[in-house]
């Protein structure tokens, strides 16, 4: 970790005299200030808080610590300043976290464009479909799809991620037809499990909606009755290309990002189904550690990426 920032961080602690003011002082997560805390102790070797549900002083090392800080600030304070044009090109290693569908089909033409625009920049992905804590694995950005971001994250959003419910002609072809989103209880639906329910979402548009978007109207009406579908199956996994690659092999119906399905649709090889309903869209977040100091490689990876996610819609 950057023991500078986490000097810094130990300082405003004190000042504030909590770590929930000096995270809002920082606008950093509280989790973020807890690291920076964590490592200044394992730094100095000691403990440097004494801490209790009401209040928070200084052990002896802790105030010995405390004028190293102050000392360690004044010297980085009195480093000549870059000009302006040179720190605002991206530069260095930039590491993401992401699933495989993100690293395949979205963040690679994206990166592409990255490194070809700035080449003092490299970019390092780390691919899973778990959560990762950004300060252990050394992440500068991570990409979440969802819609229950943890609030204490700080997070940009990037975009929409729209769905659609599908399946394969062969899976089809021997069962009921799906024309209601009830229907679904009687079918395999093959889940992403890092979700973590079984609780498919849609809603559907009213009639005055419908005749709206024929007449291209900017009036904006609810978007209709939901639906809330319990739905299970024999086959889940925590990453959404499996599950795509067991919907395209006839074992079940998904519901799948549209950009990871789209190409399967256009041939023929998924079909869609409950066109008359539409399925919960997910935001498309970035999270990183800190509004301050953002690197420009960051910066500039995010507008990017900003702009990659309003071209698909």
């Amino acid at each position: 970790m950057d023991r500078l920032e986490a000097a810094k961080v130990f300082v405003t602690i004190v000042e504030r005299g909590s770590m929930i003011s000096a995270a809002n002082a920082l606008d950093m997560s509280r989790s973020m200030v807890t690291r920076y805390l964590s490592e200044m102790e394992e730094w100095s070797g000691a403990r440097l808080l004494h801490r209790s549900t009401r209040s928070l002083s200084l052990t002896p090392a802790g105030e010995q610590v405390l004028d190293y800080c102050h000392r360690l600030l004044e010297l980085a304070n009195e480093v000549p300043a870059v000009s302006h044009a040179s720190v605002a090109i991206p530069r260095g290693l930039l590491r993401i976290s992401c699933s495989q569908f993100l690293a395949h089909q979205i963040l690679a033409p994206v990166v592409h464009q990255y490194l070809a625009s700035y080449p003092q920049a490299s970019v390092n992905f780390h691919v899973s479909s778990q959560t990762v804590d950004l300060v252990a694995e050394r992440i500068d950005l991570a990409i979440r799809i969802t819609n229950e971001l943890d609030p204490n994250l700080i997070a940009r959003r990037l975009g929409e991620c729209e769905s659609v419910v599908c399946a394969a002609p062969s899976y089809l072809a021997a069962r009921a037809a799906v024309l209601h989103p009830e229907d679904l209880t009687q079918h395999n639906c093959l889940t992403y499990s890092y979700f973590g329910d079984v609780m498919w979402r849609f809603y559907q548009a009213d009639v005055a909606a419908k005749q709206a978007q024929a007449l291209n109207s900017d009036l904006t009406l609810n978007q209709g009755q939901a639906f809330n579908v319990p739905v299970n199956g024999n086959f889940s996994a925590n990453d959404s290309m499996v599950v795509l690659n067991a919907t395209l092999a006839g074992e079940g119906i998904a519901m799948q990002p549209l950009w990871a399905a789209k190409t399967y649709l256009d041939s023929g090889q998924l079909v869609p189904l409950l066109t008359e309903f539409k399925p919960q869209s997910l935001g498309v977040y970035g999270v990183y550690q800190s509004r301050k100091h953002m690197q420009p490689a960051l910066r500039v990876m995010m507008d990017m990426l900003v702009a990659y996610f309003a071209s698909l819609k």
